[in-house]
């Protein structure tokens, strides 16, 4: 994680020095045309004054106290004729020969730049024309040593530097705390998901920010919950299966023992032998589903829709049930209306509804009712079992879709199955892309409901 921080900080300061460099280059470059652009400007229109008042006086006396004038500032004035010769010069004109170049055409009443090139030449220079009763009489050449804008653009390039130097410093300060309140949340992160892979699954993260590293870290603890939760159910399985192999095996031993080493009345016999029978019935039956459950869990089996007609279906499967409702009196109703059509795999749409309906009459009392209906619901087909049972408590609902899970603690054989009945059922329905609800009241009745969208029609 410290590999990180120190790369993101890398790549914050190459990009955001790199952003401050290109910024900094183009305000110093547009700062120092400008700023020479103004001299250039204030060099012209200090010689476009002069010009103005020799053009009032044109005369000697004017020309020295101009010259004279600009002989105590930064600045040096060359008086020519209109020919190039000099008039009046606050300078020895010997370095400013190259400059005296009469235009070849008219110059403009506001003056002209001579020079610009302040970095390679020692002056940068104006003219302007002076015009006596309208006629072109004479030029004013005004100088300004570079030095001087080389001297204000060192000044400037200082300033820069000192910015550049501060923006730096504080940039490497807002990274190190930057990359620092990235990586460290991400380095709690991976501390929990250490101890997770080592099978310690109480981790809480410090959730500080609604943002991608707050969802992550949100995650993180729901993984973490889920795995724990997964292991405490793994533990249960594991011991449930243990505990439900273990009984049917226990018995058949038991009486099988009886069975070879004793010499039995054969009434006796024939009750241990029917006991054995029944519970390796009911071995076959819990590896029969544990089989069904590993074929969900692996994906391993297909789901293959057909049209199904619910009313016959219905009618074939109380067929099946009938001697069952007849030996516990259980009065059984069948809602469905004419061509109710769904798209669903018969064999475990059937799977689906023995199931619950087994459960129903496992936990009525004898007399009690059962009710099975289907009906139409705009886009969706809704199945429901309803029955007037023991009924389910409320706080065990959310739990009876767990493998090996009864409401009966004591596992009462008397009531039978496998506690594997309802989890083969939701995943089943799952694998439809159905819904399944459970509303219950205790020593009131159950009602299941399966909803399943898309209803078809003819």
């Amino acid at each position: 994680m410290k590999k990180l921080s120190v790369k993101l900080g890398i790549l914050f300061f190459l990009i955001i020095f790199g952003l401050i460099t290109f910024m900094f280059f183009f305000l110093h470059k547009g700062i120092a045309e400008s700023r020479v652009e103004e001299e250039l400007k204030a060099l012209k229109a200090r010689g476009n004054s002069h010009s103005a008042i020799l053009e009032k006086h044109f005369s000697i006396e004017t020309i020295d106290h101009v010259v004279l004038m600009e002989s105590e500032s930064m600045t040096d004035v060359i008086i020519t004729d209109k020919n190039g010769n000099v008039l009046g010069s606050s300078s020895d004109t010997a370095s400013f020969e190259k400059y005296l170049r009469i235009p070849s055409s008219s110059i403009s009443a506001e003056g002209e730049i001579v020079e610009d090139n302040w970095k390679d030449e020692p002056y940068i220079a104006t003219i302007s024309p002076i015009e006596v009763n309208g006629q072109l009489a004479a030029y004013v050449f005004m100088f300004e040593n570079t030095a001087s804008v080389h001297s204000l653009i060192q000044g400037l390039n200082d300033h820069f530097f000192l910015a550049g130097w501060i923006s730096v410093c504080l940039t490497i300060i807002i990274i190190i705390f930057l990359s620092r309140g990235i990586t460290k949340p991400l380095l709690k992160m991976k501390e929990a998901t250490s101890q997770i892979s080592k099978g310690q699954f109480s981790v809480s993260l410090p959730i500080a920010s609604n943002d991608e590293l707050g969802d992550l870290a949100k995650s993180i603890e729901l993984l973490a919950t889920d795995l724990n939760y997964l292991k405490q159910e793994r533990n249960e399985f594991l011991a449930s299966i243990s505990h439900e192999l273990r009984t049917p095996l226990t018995y058949i031993k038991g009486y099988a023992d009886i069975v070879q080493k004793r010499k039995l009345p054969d009434e006796e016999r024939e009750k241990y032998l029917k006991i054995i029978v029944e519970e390796t019935n009911r071995l076959s039956e819990l590896i029969k589903e544990l089989f069904n459950l590993a074929k969900i869990d692996q994906n391993s089996f297909v789901i293959h829709k057909e049209c199904i007609d619910l009313k016959l279906f219905f009618k074939k499967m109380e067929q099946k049930l009938s001697l069952a409702f007849q030996e516990k009196k259980i009065n059984f109703e069948l809602l469905c209306p004419e061509n109710t059509l769904i798209q669903a795999d018969p064999l475990r749409l059937e799977q689906i509804i023995l199931n619950l309906l087994d459960n129903s009459i496992k936990y009525s009392q004898a007399g009690a009712k059962i009710e099975l209906k289907a009906w139409k619901n705009k886009k969706s087909i809704h199945i429901s079992v309803l029955d007037n049972g023991k009924g389910i408590p409320e706080k065990e609902i959310p739990l009876i879709f767990n493998r090996f899970y009864r409401v009966e603690k004591s596992r009462t054989r008397s009531l039978g199955g496998t506690g594997l009945g309802l989890a083969i059922v939701k995943e089943l329905v799952q694998a439809h892309g159905a819904e399944i609800m459970v509303n219950s009241q205790e020593n009131v009745g159950t009602e299941i409901e399966l909803i399943f969208k898309g209803e078809l029609k003819r």
